[in-house]
C-alpha cells in the first residue's frame, strides 16, 4: 500500500467518525489489544465456526476496543479444514474481502473481519485456515493433494480500511494436519502509527525462523504472536516462554492465546522487552473470551521507556492449577539434590558430563519449619547440554543451567510436576553463572516460574548480565533479588538455533511444546 493512500484513508475514516483518534508516528506509544479466546464447543463444525465469529466481532465491538490501534486473535479458534477460505496474496495486490460479492472466493468469516476492520478502524490481526490452489504455488516441485489443495496454518492481516496487507504461513507445525510453503515466507507490516511489525504462530517461537531471523537480520522491534500453546514445566509454560523471549530479545511482543486451560491451552500477554509484562494472564478452568489492553512504548523512542515492568495485578494462590500441564524432557539432565534441612545456603558448580558447560549456583533460602504433615516443594539443580529430545528432525540444541522443583527425592522423574503443598519454601537469593559459546544463531534467556500464579518472575525482581569475553563466549549471570516462595523453575535457558558451537555431538532437536495436539484439538473444538 502507498503512504498516499494509508493517509488518505485514515483521513477519510477521521472526517466521518468512524473510528477515534489513531496513533499517530511522532507519538511515544501505541495501544493494543490481545485476546484470550475459548473456542466454540458447538457440535457440528458449522455451528462452531459461527459460533467463533459471532464471539469475534462481539470483541471488537467492545468499548474498551475503541481506543486500539491493533487487535489481535489467537491461532486455530476461528475455521477448520471444512471452512478453510482463500486469502488474497498482499504481494501481489491490496484488496479487501469486504468488498467481494458474497460468496465469490472468500469464506464469509474472512468478509465479515474485513468488514470489521474497516467500520472499527482498525489492524486486525487473525489466524485461520487457508486454502490455496496446488497451482499457485508455481516454485513447489512437491506432489499436490488429490484436490488440488495446499492447507495453510495462516495470520492474516488487515489495515484499517480492511485490506489484507500481510499473510504468514505457519513454517514449523507441530503434528498439525496443515502444508507448509517450500521456502519460509516471512510475515511483516508497517503501520500508519510508525511501527513495523513481525509476525509468526506458535511454535515457531522456538526456532530461528522465521522470528529471531527477523530480529536478528530486519532489526523489527515489534512482534505478534498468534498461539494455541500447550504448557509444560518447568521450563515451557506461556507466558513464561513470552517474557524469556521477548526480555532476551529485548523487542514488544503481543501474544495472543488459545483458551481451554483444561487441555493445558492458555496464556496471553503484551511484553515490552527488558521493562517486562505490560499485562499477561494464565487462565484457569473452562477458559475465557476476554480482551487484554495496554498502551504500549515504542522503540523508536527508547529515552522515553519505562523503567521497570507494569507487573500483572496479585492473584490468589493456587494450591494446584487447574489447567493441564505437561512435563517437559528433564531425563538427560545432570542433577543434585538441594538439602533444605541443612543449613539455609549452598554454594555449588554442576557440570553437564561430556561438555563444556559449567553452572555455578550460590543459592541463599529461610530456614523451614517442619512438621509431620508438612508439604512442600524440593528442588535439584541440573545442568545441560545438547538435544532435548533427539526423535525428531529440527535443529535446535539446548543450554541450560538451572534449579528445578520436585515433588519428592527419589529421582529426576519426580521434577517437573505441581501438587498441594502446606509449607513454603522461601529463596532470599538465587544467582546462576555460567559461559556460554557466542555463535551465528542463538538466544540467551532468563526462564523462571512461580507455583503462585504460573507467571514469571516480574522484571525487577531479578537482575540479568552478558558480558562478551575476548574468546568470543559469553559470561552470563542470573540473579534473583527478591524473597520469593516456591518457585518452579529458575534457569539460563539457551537455544542455539544451528546447533553451533555445542560440544556433545548432537545434531538435530525440535524443541517440542505440545502445539502438535493442535491437530486434534482443531477438529474436535472448533
Amino acid at each position: 500500500m502507498s503512504k498516499f493512500r494509508t493517509v488518505f484513508f485514515s483521513l477519510c475514516a477521521l472526517f466521518f467518525g468512524l473510528t477515534t483518534q489513531a496513533s499517530l508516528p511522532s507519538d511515544l506509544y501505541y495501544n493494543a489489544g490481545v485476546v484470550e479466546f475459548r473456542p466454540s464447543m458447538a457440535l457440528t463444525s458449522e455451528s462452531r465456526v459461527k459460533d467463533n465469529l459471532e464471539g469475534y466481532l462481539e470483541i471488537l465491538a467492545l468499548k474498551e476496543a475503541e481506543p486500539l490501534d491493533i487487535v489481535v486473535f489467537p491461532e486455530s479458534t476461528l475455521n477448520d479444514n471444512d471452512h478453510a477460505t482463500f486469502v488474497p496474496n498482499p504481494s501481489r495486490a491490496m484488496m479487501a474481502p469486504c468488498d467481494a460479492e458474497e460468496g465469490e472466493q472468500y469464506h464469509y468469516v474472512l468478509q465479515q473481519l474485513s468488514c470489521a476492520a474497516r467500520k472499527y478502524a482498525k489492524y486486525l490481526v487473525i489466524n485461520l485456515t487457508e486454502k490455496e490452489l496446488c497451482s499457485e504455488a508455481a516454485e513447489d516441485p512437491r506432489p499436490c493433494a488429490s484436490n488440488g489443495l495446499n492447507v495453510y496454518n495462516t495470520n492474516v492481516v488487515f489495515d484499517r480500511q480492511g485490506a489484507v496487507i500481510s499473510r504468514y504461513r505457519k513454517i514449523h507445525p507441530y503434528g498439525e494436519n496443515k502444508n507448509t510453503t517450500y521456502l519460509p515466507e516471512l510475515g511483516w507490516f508497517d503501520t500508519d502509527f510508525g511501527v513495523r511489525f513481525g509476525h509468526f504462530i506458535c511454535f515457531d517461537i522456538l526456532f530461528y525462523t522465521p522470528g529471531q531471523e527477523m530480529v536478528d537480520k530486519q532489526g523489527i522491534k515489534d512482534f505478534i504472536f498468534p498461539t494455541m500453546w500447550f504448557s509444560q514445566l518447568p521450563f515451557l509454560t506461556a507466558v513464561q516462554v513470552h517474557q524469556a523471549w521477548s526480555y532476551g530479545n529485548d523487542v514488544n511482543l503481543l501474544a495472543a492465546g488459545a483458551s481451554n486451560p483444561m487441555v493445558g491451552s492458555t496464556g496471553t500477554g503484551i511484553y515490552n522487552g527488558r521493562n517486562g509484562i505490560l499485562v499477561a494472564v494464565m487462565n484457569q478452568g473452562l477458559g475465557k473470551r476476554t480482551l487484554h489492553v495496554s498502551r504500549v512504548p515504542k522503540y523508536a523512542n527508547p529515552k522515553h521507556m519505562t523503567k521497570r515492568s507494569l507487573s500483572p495485578a496479585a492473584t490468589s494462590r493456587l494450591e494446584k492449577p487447574d489447567v493441564r500441564l505437561k512435563r517437559d524432557y528433564l531425563e538427560l539432565y545432570d542433577t543434585l539434590i538441594v538439602d533444605l534441612s541443612k543449613g539455609t545456603h549452598l554454594s555449588q558448580k554442576l557440570c553437564y558430563s561430556n561438555s563444556s558447560l559449567c553452572c555455578s549456583f550460590d543459592l541463599h533460602w529461610q530456614p523451614l519449619s517442619l512438621n509431620g504433615d508438612s508439604q512442600h516443594y524440593y528442588y535439584r539443580l541440573g545442568a545441560f547440554s545438547g538435544l532435548r529430545k533427539d526423535t525428531t528432525d529440527e535443529t535446535n540444541e539446548l543450554m541450560n543451567c538451572a534449579l528445578i522443583s520436585c515433588i519428592g527425592t527419589n529421582d529426576i522423574m519426580d521434577c517437573g510436576k505441581v501438587y498441594s503443598i502446606n509449607t513454603d519454601v522461601i529463596f532470599e537469593n538465587i544467582t546462576i553463572e555460567a559461559r556460554f559459546p557466542k555463535t551465528n544463531g542463538f538466544l540467551l534467556m532468563p526462564n523462571s516460574l512461580k507455583a503462585s500464579d504460573l507467571m514469571p518472575v516480574p522484571v525487577g525482581e531479578f537482575e540479568w548480565s552478558e558480558v562478551l569475553t575476548k574468546d568470543n563466549h559469553i559470561d552470563v549471570r542470573y540473579s534473583l533479588n527478591t524473597s520469593t516462595s516456591n518457585l518452579l523453575a529458575f534457569s539460563i535457558y539457551g537455544n542455539y538455533y544451528d546447533g553451533d558451537g555445542l560440544d556433545d555431538g548432537a545434531s538435530s532437536l525440535a524443541i517440542s511444546t505440545l502445539c502438535g495436539l493442535i491437530s486434534i484439538l482443531v477438529h474436535f473444538y472448533i
